[in-house]
């Protein structure tokens, strides 16, 4: 691409700066110098006198841009533009460089192919790196000393690195940066403070280049902790503990208690339902038992109680028993033997004759 620039802005230069064509004009105003952060615009004006012929931009003493009286820019380049004004007396040429790289910086030349009539500006594109501070809170006991620290990364040019304390600065003897710079060509800072605090404070650490509007900046807020305010706070935290421990120990008891009672009671219910049950079933079953000897007593008959079997029976002992004259139905006693006699009643018994060895026979008495 820079040869194809070089061949045609040759020929060119060379026609233009032959000597006796009779030319006169020159650069009115030059460009100025710029800085801008890596990935924005970079704007370079220069202004010429009327007669101008041809106007060449070059970055780094390379062309990047040719703007020709007759014919008007000649662009090779998208990251490479301009915008022309016009006036009655002069005429303006503004470069601008699309998405600046750390590669743009340097310096910036407006020719005009004139003897001694170049003008020149410097380019500076910077890099916006990290800021950061690990801990974003600490807490800090009394009269303890503290290391805090701030690390930078990835700056172009390397930062300037400063602190405060509640919006005032802090004295860099109270603090030491350490500047470092990595193999891509950006620079690392490390910043570290030195810290006795007496009073809770938030702390900013303040990375600057030139091409920030505002520092970047990181904070952490140090909390001072007291002695006395931390035994009190201990004491109290642990009354608290103790009342809550307690509390809680009480409802668990409480909770604990219902439900022994309520298994207490529910055994008890249990058990008594249970004998229930069995007394039924022991009442149903001598129920059915005394139906069922009725029954039987209904269908068998019950035995005689007098009855006496005949192995009982001593016939050696027992004589032969003669029958009894038959008692007379009607039988008259003196009226003077019922008022006198002393003896009692008898009641007269049937004689029966019964055989020594009768036939067995087995009476049976239906109830």
């Amino acid at each position: 691409m820079e040869r194809f620039q070089k061949l045609i802005l040759i020929p060119l230069i060379l026609t233009l700066s032959l000597p006796g064509l009779g030319f006169c004009y020159s650069i009115i105003n030059g460009p100025a110098n710029a800085t801008v952060l890596a990935g924005s615009e970079a704007r370079f004006n220069c202004t010429v006198s009327v007669g101008w012929v041809i106007l060449i931009w070059l970055s780094n003493g390379n062309p990047v841009l040719t703007v020709i009286n007759s014919q008007g820019a000649v662009e090779t380049s998208d990251r490479f533009t301009s915008q022309n004004y016009t006036s009655s007396n002069s005429f303006t040429s503004e470069l601008i460089i699309h998405n600046t790289q750390l590669s743009d910086s340097g310096k910036i030349e407006c020719s005009i192919q004139q003897h001694s009539e170049n003008s020149f500006a410097f380019l500076s594109v910077q890099v916006n790196g990290s800021l950061f501070i690990k801990n974003s809170t600490l807490t800090v006991k009394e009269n303890k000393t503290i290391e805090i620290v701030c690390e930078a990364l990835g700056w172009a040019p390397a930062p300037d690195i400063t602190w405060m304390t509640n919006d005032s600065l802090i004295d860099k003897s109270r603090y030491v940066t350490q500047l470092s710079q990595g193999s891509n060509g950006l620079h690392n800072a490390l910043s570290i403070l030195t810290l006795t605090p007496t009073d809770t404070e938030i702390l900013t650490c303040l990375a600057d280049i030139g091409a920030l509007p505002n520092p970047q900046n990181a904070t952490v807020t140090v909390i001072f902790v007291n002695s006395t305010l931390e035994n009190y706070y201990s004491e109290e935290s642990r009354s608290t503990w103790v009342i809550v421990l307690a509390v809680v120990l009480s409802l668990v008891g409480i909770i604990l208690l219902i439900i022994i009672i309520v298994v207490v009671v529910r055994c008890c219910c249990l058990k008594k339902k249970g004998s229930t049950y069995q007394n039924e079933i022991r009442k149903v079953s001598a129920e059915k038992k005394k139906d069922g000897d009725l029954e039987n007593r209904q269908r068998h008959g019950s035995e005689n109680q007098g009855y006496i079997p005949e192995e009982l029976w001593n016939t050696e002992q027992i004589p032969r028993i003669s029958s009894l004259p038959p008692m007379s139905s009607k039988f008259t006693v003196p009226d003077a033997d019922l008022q006198n006699s002393s003896v009692p009643k008898v009641r007269p018994q049937r004689r029966t004759d019964y055989l020594i060895s009768p036939k067995k026979i087995r009476n049976v008495t239906l109830v």
